[in-house]
């Protein structure tokens, strides 16, 4: 995290979804299409009895549903569900959302499975599938013969992706696949020294856990979010989770790149989940009003703050610029944070939210950078939301509160590091 490409960030919701689901029992006679509220009651059946052969880790109960026919499908979900035994569940459902016929023998569900894991998610997390079904003939009885995301991104759970090791920390779970005990206590040890750190940074209640999952590769973490590979090459974590202080949303999570993460030092590592971590507990309090360069500054700064480092060495790009006269004229715009794009424009990117974070604490106070996030967070809309709560909060304006924050990168970056 030192080197802001092999950083996480981003926050994107959850594409992480559950294969399986159904069995629609002889609702009709095999001929009657036009019986939507039979066919959703025995939808609903079917779904609550799925639900409990997941609690009761039952593998019959839970392939009953599943197409005879469907071979590889059926034994894709018999090693989902081996894979999910150790995952500590507190809560498995699933909620239907529609049934559209496709004929007499052909039917799609649209479903959503909603599942906590005990001691951690006050809130569930929400995964969206299209389910195919076919009614045999012989029995009467539907059953599930396909099952796809139905976003179409592609995301998985990471028990679908193998056997799930879990490991408790004292304040996180660590889910791994593919990865050593060893590996993941470590990774538990620095959660368990993120948390406290940000709890000291960001004064309001929160959960004060994290989960954290660590994919097999890259390529398995970007099917966890859906996403291309390329994007997360560099990138040592990112954070899931929808923003917004509605009370209803999902989990977060962190999602470490094994690889990436692994090139980085025991700083590094701290700074990277600390980072994450602050994602975690911000919020509830951030939402569409919250520019980039404020959420992901103010997680630097967390991050940083207990740290003791130099304002150069916590942001070399941008010191590097500033030195030989490129000083940024403007505040980080929200498209220089893509993780696909220039490396040294998204470190500095980063680097600049970080000192626009630094420069409010320094010279307004802790209190007043925190006041300051709660007003961006809660202003209905980003039209106005920056400058309302820069009037609001800090007295001043983003014309003002730019050129001081120019000014702090030429005192702060400017000066050559001794060697």
């Amino acid at each position: 995290m030192t080197d802001r490409r092999v950083r996480d960030r981003g926050r994107r919701t959850a594409g992480a979804l559950l294969a399986g689901l159904l069995l629609l029992s002889g609702c009709a006679d095999p001929d009657d299409t036009a019986a939507p509220e039979a066919t959703a009651r025995a939808v609903r059946a079917a779904l609550e009895r799925r639900a409990a052969a997941v609690l009761d880790h039952d593998p019959d109960g839970y392939l009953a549903v599943t197409d005879p026919r469907a071979t590889a499908l059926r034994a894709a979900q018999r090693r989902e569900l081996a894979n999910l035994a150790d995952v500590p569940l507190a809560s498995w459902t699933y909620r239907l959302r529609g049934v559209t016929g496709r004929g007499a023998d052909r039917a799609v569900a649209d479903v959503q499975l909603r599942y906590r894991i005990e001691g951690y998610d006050a809130a569930p997390v929400l995964d969206d599938r299209v389910l195919d079904l076919r009614r045999d003939r012989a029995d009467g009885r539907w059953y599930i013969s396909g099952d796809r995301p139905a976003n179409g991104d592609g995301g998985a759970q990471l028990w679908q992706q193998g056997d799930v090791r879990v490991v408790s920390g004292s304040r996180s779970l660590v889910l791994g696949v593919g990865r050593t005990e060893q590996e993941l206590r470590g990774i538990a040890r620095t959660a368990d020294r993120a948390v406290p750190a940000v709890s000291g940074a960001w004064p309001e209640r929160w959960a004060g856990r994290v989960v954290v999952l660590v994919p097999r590769t890259v390529e398995d973490m970007a099917r966890l979010l859906g996403s291309s590979t390329d994007d997360y090459r560099g990138i040592a974590a990112v954070t899931t989770g929808r923003t917004g202080g509605t009370g209803r949303n999902p989990a977060d999570r962190v999602i470490v790149n094994p690889q990436a993460y692994g090139t980085l030092g025991t700083f590094g590592q701290r700074v990277v989940l600390t980072h994450e971590t602050t994602h975690v507990a911000t919020r509830a309090r951030t939402s569409a009003a919250t520019p980039t360069w404020l959420s992901e500054g103010f997680a630097d700064w967390a991050a940083y703050r207990a740290e003791d480092r130099s304002a150069a060495r916590i942001a070399p790009e941008l010191a590097d610029a500033v030195r030989r006269g490129d000083l940024p004229a403007e505040l980080p715009a929200d498209e220089d944070f893509g993780f696909a794009g220039d490396p040294a424009r998204l470190a500095r990117a980063y680097e600049g939210g970080w000192a626009a974070c630094a420069l409010i604490a320094d010279h307004w106070g802790e209190a007043e950078l925190i006041a300051f996030y709660r007003a961006v967070g809660g202003h209905p809309g980003r039209d106005g939301a920056v400058e309302r709560a820069m009037g609001e909060v800090l007295d001043t304006t983003p014309r003002e509160f730019t050129a001081r924050w120019r000014e702090y990168l030429r005192t702060r970056l400017g000066r050559t590091p001794a060697p």
